[in-house]
């Protein structure tokens, strides 16, 4: 009979033996990492999988160290640096039952913006966030093909510079990797040295889900305050596993979970068009209740770390400012378009804060202390603009 495992004791030797070779740019990146490795053994218990992204601006920032240290620990560890789409949905749908963790190093050379279209790829990791969604494909020659389910429901962690597209990103807990500083150290990694230690661990952790998995399986964690849609999805797995742990486990996961998920909030903004919102409301149309597109492409191209001035090697212009805006609705369920705004120079288009407000209160996150929006109101113009 196998003795009961301490989870929690094991989730610290996880945790430590990362720490040794990893410099994690949060005490929350430590846990979440830890409590990834072991959801990895228990995917059956749940209804989704996070991604896990390790993410930095530039090389040399302990990326594939962290993808090389988390392949010792999770179950049937496959690199797929350059596997094709086909390969994975075989190897994930195969019958020997192995499903494999899969691990992307340099995710850019994917989806980076020199890397042109991977469809396929995105549509694997995205239909692999959760169960039970097969992608269908035609297999065969010629007129002898039949339709045939293709299940990519497994664990995912990529590493990269730059950032995912967004309907990875949002199913993931992302990392956001720094290069060491010289009074942070780490231990020197040899692989025919320290890969016996994680897959020891990676057993144990096996063994441990083996013990644990039908009490997570009708497990219901209590999400913190404010973790809903698809950070929820993202966390509770995670959480799940914090709670069959015990110790301070609970308390530290559900900690790690704000504060990622505020980092992804503030750091990414979300899409391009949430972007653009945001900052119209922040930084544009301050004090005024309209204001005519000139002057607003004035102000967003003038905005500092901003990318309105440089979009595809061009300032955005008021056709790109139309059609974005035009994917968002005004409380009428109308589509925001621009409108005529009388001046003093005559009548030019523009457009009007009412008719964005439903859109912000949809999309945007709530201002921040030290935004315009949060100090000045919104005062109604009934002279011309003088511009």
């Amino acid at each position: 009979m196998t003795d009961r495992i301490d989870g929690a004791a094991l989730l610290n030797e996880v945790e430590a033996f990362h720490r040794r070779f990893n410099v994690f740019p949060t005490e929350a990146a430590y846990v979440a990492v830890a409590l990834w490795d072991a959801h990895a053994h228990l995917l059956d218990c749940f209804e989704s999988t996070p991604r896990l992204a390790f993410l930095s601006p530039e090389p040399g920032s302990g990326k594939s160290r962290a993808l090389e240290i988390v392949e010792t620990l999770v179950p049937n560890a496959m690199a797929a640096v350059d596997a094709s789409a086909a390969a994975l949905f075989r190897a994930v749908s195969g019958v020997d039952g192995k499903r494999p963790t899969i691990l992307f190093d340099e995710i850019d050379t994917i989806f980076g913006p020199k890397a042109g279209e991977n469809e396929q790829l995105r549509g694997f990791i995205n239909a692999g966030h959760r169960r039970n969604r097969p992608m269908f494909r035609c297999v065969g020659d010629g007129a002898n093909q039949t339709v045939q389910a293709f299940h990519s429901y497994t664990a995912v962690a990529v590493a990269g510079l730059g950032n995912l597209p967004d309907t990875i990103r949002d199913r993931a807990v992302i990392i956001r990797m720094r290069r060491r500083a010289r009074n942070e150290k780490v231990e020197p990694y040899r692989t025919r040295i320290h890969e016996r230690e994680g897959f020891a661990l990676r057993d144990r952790l096996a063994t441990w889900a083996e013990q644990v998995s039908e009490h997570i399986a009708g497990d219901w964690p209590e999400l913190p305050d404010g973790i809903t849609d698809r950070p929820a999805d993202v966390w509770e797995p995670l959480i799940a596993i914090a709670d069959a742990a015990g110790g301070d486990w609970p308390e530290r996961a559900r900690e790690a979970c704000v504060t990622l998920v505020k980092a992804a909030q503030t750091t990414d903004r979300h899409s391009l068009g949430i972007r653009l919102l945001t900052d119209l409301r922040d930084y544009v149309l301050i004090g005024v209740d309209k204001l005519p597109t000139i002057a607003i492409l004035d102000r967003l191209n003038a905005l500092d770390d901003a990318p309105w001035a440089d979009l595809d090697g061009k300032p955005l212009d008021n056709r790109r400012l139309a059609r974005m805006l035009g994917e968002y609705m005004t409380a009428d369920n109308t589509p925001i378009r621009s409108r005529n705004i009388r001046t003093a120079g005559g009548v030019l288009k523009g457009f009007h804060a009412e008719d964005l407000a439903d859109a912000w209160a949809r999309y945007c996150p709530p201002p921040s202390q030290d935004s315009a929006t949060a100090a000045t109101p919104l005062q109604p113009s009934s002279e011309p603009l003088n511009l």
